[in-house]
């Protein structure tokens, strides 16, 4: 077993009487900045870019500051002739919200259920869940298109919404689940002998207990379904119905030389996923280091 006093945490644990344990420890930190610098560089040209005037776009070579900060870019092309923007912004947080609020309840139930519950054919069930993640999106896309079409629920957002309340995604449940079994069940037992439903031992009980679970089902979600540009290319057919991703996908087809403005919109539609990444990633690393070690 590795010792407590044999773990290092940082600089300030370097043993500098050992030269080789001093020059590996260094070495792991200047590979760990230089990767960080490269995989930086693209978000850093995206922040500059999107503050540049347009003759500097395409000076050679490249420059990576702008001589003076066009900040007016952002208000210009969030105003753009032509682009509803406002309108596009409230279509992505709708869908977002409705998804995490589907996602998260129902594979919250899925999982408590699995891991709780004890009815016949479960583990089959489970084993069926699993093996729908093996199933590519694109087998069931004609199908989902023809189904919502005889419904009518194309250039709607049902067809990006309402399935989230319908399980939740397999890797969801199969998280949850996880979580939810490593929780003791003496806990459970306790709450039943008071006479507790099922229902309050899982509000009260599991969920609060499983917040870094549902913070990283929350950060996948979020990103997914902000991001997601086919979805809603496929089922939205209507300008006003679109979502940032299909809007700044137009702008960028119509104005392909405002590259400032472009930029400029990109960099806006990354801000909420960094916000929502930055305050949730400390619970997000722990639940999925806690849900690796339960059996």
């Amino acid at each position: 077993m590795i010792r407590e006093k044999e773990i290092h945490y940082g600089l300030g644990d370097i043993n500098w009487r050992r030269p080789w344990h001093a020059i590996r420890i260094l070495g792991s930190y200047v590979v760990l900045v230089i990767g960080a610098a490269i995989f930086l560089l693209p978000f850093f040209w995206l922040i500059t870019t999107s503050l540049k005037e347009q003759s500097e776009v395409y000076v050679f070579p490249p420059i990576f500051f702008p001589r003076s900060f066009h900040w007016e870019n952002f208000p210009n092309a969030w105003n753009y002739s032509g682009m509803q923007f406002s309108r596009w912004l409230l279509n992505s947080l709708f869908i977002t919200l409705m998804v995490l609020i589907g996602t998260l309840g129902s594979s919250i139930l899925c999982g408590y259920g699995f891991a709780r519950l004890s009815f016949p054919g479960r583990d089959l069930w489970f084993m069926l869940v699993l093996a729908s993640v093996m199933l590519p999106g694109t087998v069931t896309l004609i199908p989902l298109y023809v189904g919502y079409h005889r419904i009518g629920w194309l250039d709607t957002f049902k067809p990006l919404t309402v399935p989230a309340f319908f399980g939740g995604g397999a890797f969801n449940i199969f998280l949850m689940r996880q979580f939810f079994k490593g929780i003791p069940i003496e806990l459970e037992e306790a709450a039943i002998m008071d006479g507790s439903s099922r229902f309050r031992i899982l509000w009260q009980i599991f969920v609060p207990l499983s917040l870094p679970a549902i913070a990283t089902i929350a950060v996948f979600v979020f990103q997914g379904v902000w991001n997601d540009f086919y979805g809603p290319l496929i089922f939205l057919t209507s300008q006003e119905n679109y979502t940032l991703a299909l809007g700044i996908n137009m702008f960028k087809g119509m104005y392909a030389t405002e590259i400032p403005l472009m930029m400029a919109m990109s960099w806006l539609m990354v801000i909420p996923t960094l916000l929502l990444f930055f305050f949730a990633q400390r619970l997000m690393i722990r639940g999925v280091i806690l849900t690796g070690i339960k059996a």
